[in-house]
């Protein structure tokens, strides 16, 4: 409680570098606003999936939600930056690739969706054309966490903002989490307010879009997390779940685990938690370290629990994965309100349009 305390005290001595931070970002904006610094379209669906803030608001889940939807449809590809990769430049990704090529969001996607192209790249506007030479039958690209890449104009942005941390209550890095101004959420199509409580009432909904003040032709849709069976991190055909019988060691190396904590406390009968950076590169050092808080536990039933993105990074301790009960919890996003047929008929006319615009 103390760190935390001492943490929001110190950033809000980091206010002076906010207003320099956010000054920046509005000339920034203002440059491309005034066409100084200009955006390049393509000649196909592009989809940018993001955020204004740091941190997780469920972006990798929604590029796997819309990937599930339409890989059958089209042929998609997925571009990421490939954050904390141990390599530079454009990557196309294959069946060897590891998280240390391609980072541990596209390693997750190539594993989800082996018959969508997966690629990586920092300048996306680079990475896009050398996608299209390697893979020129590509119908429609999905952009991971570029919302804030304006050299890009994609033809449709979908950007998130986390309901216990909305957008519009926040404030510049690093006295806040934002990395972009709250204007530019004008820029997008479509928001999604993610980590709803499922049982949102319907006038909360009202105060959420009056306080979002969104434009006419801008729709907003709410989701939930909707965590699915866990399964062994070795093998999937093992599973698990946790119960008021069960002590959790959850190991994280996510940027907010707030929701996998609120889940621990509420299912488990105790929970310890070993929380890493965000994008964590697990050592042998960190697998000795859980191994032996893991041997310290009590109870008799007693289980890991790490999120899909976390696993990608355990995958190269191999066989040693099968000594102990190492689960991996997936998420995925519920819509409410009985919108998720409306949002994937949206994105459907989305791409369906542009290519008969073409």
């Amino acid at each position: 409680m103390y760190s935390i305390i001492f943490l929001k005290s110190f950033r809000i001595l980091l206010f002076p570098l906010s207003i320099l931070y956010g000054l920046v970002i509005f000339c920034r904006n203002k440059l491309f606003d005034k066409k100084i610094f200009h955006s390049v379209s393509f000649g196909l669906p592009v989809i940018c999936i993001g955020n204004l803030s740091v941190g997780g608001t469920g972006k990798s889940p929604m590029v796997e939600f819309i990937a599930q939807q339409f890989q059958k449809e089209y042929e998609l590809a997925i571009l990421s930056r490939g954050f904390k990769r141990k390599t530079k430049g454009y990557c196309l990704a294959n069946e060897n690739s590891t998280a240390l090529d391609i980072g541990d969001e596209p390693k997750m996607f190539l594993l989800k969706f082996p018959n969508i192209t997966v690629a990586v790249g920092e300048e996306r506007i680079e990475a896009i054309p050398q996608l299209l030479h390697d893979r020129p039958n590509t119908q429609c690209i999905l952009l991971d966490d570029a919302f804030q890449h304006r050299s890009i104009s994609a033809g449709l942005n979908i950007l998130l903002t986390d309901y216990n941390d909305l957008f519009t209550r926040d404030f510049f890095l690093p006295t806040g989490n934002l990395r972009d101004a709250k204007a530019s959420s004008k820029r997008a199509e479509i928001i999604v307010v993610t980590k709803s409580p499922s049982q949102l009432s319907e006038k909360e909904r009202r105060d959420i879009i009056k306080e979002i003040s969104p434009s006419v032709d801008q729709q907003i849709y709410f989701t939930s997390t909707l965590y699915a069976e866990l399964y062994h991190l070795s093998d999937s055909s093992k599973k698990s779940k946790i119960d008021i019988d069960t002590e959790v060691l959850l190991v994280t190396g996510i940027a907010n685990p707030k929701t996998l904590k609120d889940v621990m406390l509420e299912n488990s009968k105790s929970y310890h938690l070993m929380q890493f950076p965000d994008h964590h590169i697990f050592t042998i050092d960190d697998w000795v370290d859980i191994k032996k808080k893991f041997e310290q536990m009590d109870e008799h039933k007693k289980i890991i629990v790490t999120t899909e993105k976390d696993a990608i990074r355990f995958l190269k301790f191999g066989k040693e994965l099968n000594e102990i009960p190492f689960y991996v919890l997936p998420m995925s996003h519920q819509f409410l309100f009985n919108e998720e047929n409306v949002f994937i008929e949206n994105i459907n006319n989305f791409i369906k349009q542009f290519n008969r615009l073409v």
